[in-house]
């Protein structure tokens, strides 16, 4: 593995994890995954582990931080950007195609929970994109939305409010991503959230507990899926979980899936797994894995 980092398009230094193959030749050229963080996720946890396990099956990886998140620059921070986000993917892939041993016509992009809605928006539009593999996608302005339009409405206005209250001085609203309460909720995907985001089995000094609220007006207008119909054609594999929670992943996999234009799409579901099965457990990802690497050497096959 190597740190790296590119300045994207909006002028932001964003930070990185390139992953390499074994016995890697810089003289060769490789095919190579962008993994895309869930909304908040450093480059360290779940999209980590997805690209160090993809390289070993012989694809160059990078996974990176977000702008205003993590090591990655951009003010304010801990903003949860959607455009910003999909813009980050579209730098990764500017950086990937200035490398001398990446091959600039096979380049995929997975993409998790938020992330993987980041990724299919980024894809209709990215076309030296060629391939989009999606693990528990999350459609992060349909979540923020479950609650409906007067529960929606009353948020926007809230937001609005903070703005002004900061607009006249007021010290920014900093709301943690994972709140305490996650710890004993009902619903599954919440308290999967904690376990793996606040303690060891996902924590890392890299991820930050923190969401700047005024920023999520965004994220609350944000479709990830819109025009994937007319836009989103490259080949698709979608892996969801059976178990249903809070983030809706599995909803959203199928949503994506009946949606998209690609003429070749596989949506695979994992009877028994959760959400956050998906994000390290080995029974799970590496199933994921092993799915994604057949799916990608197919899609991104070297010229013969």
């Amino acid at each position: 593995m190597q740190n790296t980092s590119f300045i994207n398009n909006n002028g932001i230094k964003v930070a990185g994890n390139i992953h390499y193959p074994g016995g890697f030749d810089a003289s060769r050229k490789y095919a190579a995954i962008i993994t895309v963080a869930p909304a908040g996720g450093a480059k360290e946890q779940t999209a980590g582990i997805y690209a160090k396990k993809m390289a070993q099956r012989g694809f160059v990886t990078i996974a990176f931080d977000a702008s205003f998140q993590g090591e990655s620059g951009g003010e304010p921070r801990y903003k949860e950007d959607p455009i910003a986000r999909v813009e980050d993917v579209r730098g990764a892939v500017d950086h990937l195609v200035s490398l001398p041993y990446v091959d600039e016509k096979r380049i995929g992009v997975l993409g998790i929970c938020a992330g993987g809605g980041y990724a299919a928006s980024a894809a209709m539009t990215e076309r030296r994109i060629k391939a989009v593999g999606l693990s528990v996608p999350v459609n992060g302005g349909r979540e923020m939305r479950a609650a409906g339009r007067e529960a929606t409405i009353a948020t926007l206005g809230t937001i609005a409010e903070q703005r002004t209250a900061e607009a006249r001085g007021a010290e920014p609203m900093i709301l943690p991503w994972i709140p305490d309460e996650y710890k004993e909720s009902g619903d599954i995907d919440l308290r999967q959230a904690y376990d793996y985001y606040r303690t060891p089995r996902g924590q890392h000094p890299n991820w930050q507990n923190k969401s700047r609220f005024v920023g999520m007006d965004a994220v609350l207008a944000f479709d990830a899926f819109y025009l994937a119909d007319m836009l989103l054609t490259q080949p698709l594999q979608v892996i969801v979980g059976s178990e249903p929670g809070a983030f809706g992943s599995n909803r959203d996999g199928h949503e994506v899936y009946e949606r998209v234009g690609s003429a070749q799409k596989d949506l695979l579901v994992f009877e028994g797994a959760s959400h956050f099965d998906l994000y390290d457990k080995p029974e799970y990802v590496d199933r994921a894995v092993a799915k994604f690497a057949d799916f990608y050497s197919t899609h991104l096959k070297s010229p013969a």
